[in-house]
């Protein structure tokens, strides 16, 4: 089965296009090392909890979006690989890129598939 990095994230909703470009300029990269899809997805019908919720688990402000994302690979060895390559690539380097969201908010975690279902 395939292994899965998740990620959640608050954005400024002004950085919505920030986003966009900064997401197609490096999820590339993913797809370049051997993942299988590369997902990003911006809040549209996401609720506040009574005890907990996105907005919370990542500090989300009233002008925020939350940002769910995630990262098909097809084994956690491919994935382990793929990630010790960015951490030595240039185009992963945060001090070469314009970052539009707070990434000490930002919530991540690999993930072994146990159920996959598809039409």
């Amino acid at each position: 089965m395939s292994y899965v990095d998740g990620f959640v994230l608050a954005v400024p909703r002004a950085n919505r296009q920030a986003f966009i470009k900064h997401a197609r300029s490096l999820d590339p990269i993913f797809l370049e090392l051997g993942a299988l899809r590369v997902c990003e997805c911006w809040s549209d019908d996401v609720p506040h909890g009574k005890q907990t919720d996105f907005y919370r688990a990542v500090q989300a402000g009233e002008d925020e979006a939350v940002v769910f994302s995630w990262v098909e690979w097809p084994d956690k060895a491919t994935r382990d690989t793929a990630m010790q390559k960015m951490m030595e690539d240039p185009r992963m380097d945060p001090a070469n890129m314009q970052v539009p969201f707070d990434g000490k908010r930002m919530i991540f975690g690999g993930f072994e598939a146990l159920v996959d279902l598809r039409p």
